[in-house]
């Protein structure tokens, strides 16, 4: 083969690979996204929240990654259906939020990568072997700890001093996050000297019912924990408490800008954008269960004065300082 023959067919070739490399480097990928709420600017902000970090990371839209979004409510046949569809298109990596969620994903699949931003107990829920090393396709953030229901009862107590007894709100539908909750909720009321009263819901119905039994006795409150039933009905849940004049702590800010009357939790902002932080990792070839899950370490405290106004309460000084946001 002549000399120039040779150096026209290795040009070809050293362009063939360049071509195959950028091709290559611009696979574009697939990122499925399951959130058991319906799609309201409420939930939405946080899913927009965590795709402008995507971008931050070099995940455009328009250049090397689509979104599979879906919006299925807590309705846990729509879950199933999403889920399934889902996981069916074959996502480099799935994003989800909720224990029971998680569960429906992991009997679907075992090798897609699944980033899960909120989740009671990662290691009850089965996801993960050790919170340090998961070991299995999924991985992502914890909404609790042990020691936040004792905070939020100490909270609570600070602001109505007369509590004696409060309902925790919850649905029971999550068996692992009812029992973590119940002996971590237990445990701080213990130690405050106050009456733990578990309240399953399922419904707007029940939830009212629920209320109602705490106000027929003097000195209640209602703690409400992470639960997709109780975000579902906020609007609702805050109402009455209203109605009844009934003082309870919640965890989302959601709740907040409804009326509740304090909100202590995680920020969830923060979570959401972790999360995605974990995704481009796994874009990146790391692999899900090599990423340890993580507790919160970020929590925010918004108050709003003119709810406890209204229920007759007057909000500690000490609190309206530590308070990351007061609403009057």
């Amino acid at each position: 083969m002549k000399r120039r023959e040779f150096m026209i067919g290795l040009g070809g070739l050293v362009a063939c690979a360049t071509i195959a490399q950028a091709q290559q480097k611009e696979r574009m990928r697939r990122i499925g996204v399951l959130m058991p709420f319906p799609k309201s600017e409420d939930f939405s902000v946080t899913v927009r929240v965590f795709r402008q970090e995507l971008l931050k990371l070099g995940w455009s839209e328009s250049d090397n990654v689509q979104f599979d979004e879906r919006w299925s409510t807590d309705n846990m046949d729509v879950v199933r259906a999403d889920a399934a569809s889902l996981v069916e298109q074959k996502p480099d990596v799935i994003f989800t939020v909720g224990d029971r969620v998680t569960k429906v994903f992991m009997k679907l699949t075992s090798s897609i990568p699944i980033v899960v931003g909120a989740v009671s107990d990662p290691i009850a829920v089965g996801a993960a072997e050790s919170l340090a090393r998961p070991g299995h396709n999924v991985t992502g953030f914890s909404l609790t700890e042990s020691s936040m229901f004792g905070k939020m009862l100490e909270i609570l107590k600070q602001i109505d001093p007369g509590i004696s007894r409060v309902g925790m709100m919850y649905n029971p539908d999550n068996s692992v996050a009812a029992t973590a909750y119940r002996q971590w909720f237990e445990l701080g009321a213990s130690q405050l000297g106050i009456q733990p009263v578990n309240l399953t819901v399922h419904d707007a119905a029940e939830i009212e019912h629920a209320i109602a039994g705490i106000a027929e006795q003097r000195g209640g409150g209602v703690l409400l924990p992470p639960d997709l039933t109780t975000s579902r009905y906020r609007t609702e849940i805050v109402t009455s408490m209203a109605r009844y004049g009934i003082p309870a702590i919640y965890w989302n800010p959601e709740f907040s800008v409804r009326g509740g009357l304090v909100i202590y939790g995680p920020d969830l902002l923060e979570i959401y954008r972790q999360s995605a932080g974990y995704v481009n990792r796994i874009l990146r070839g790391e692999k899900a269960g090599d990423l340890p899950f993580q507790q919160p370490t970020t929590y925010r405290l918004l108050i709003n004065v003119k709810t406890a106004k209204g229920l007759g309460l007057t909000v500690p000084a000490s609190l309206l300082v530590a308070a990351d946001e007061v609403i009057e």
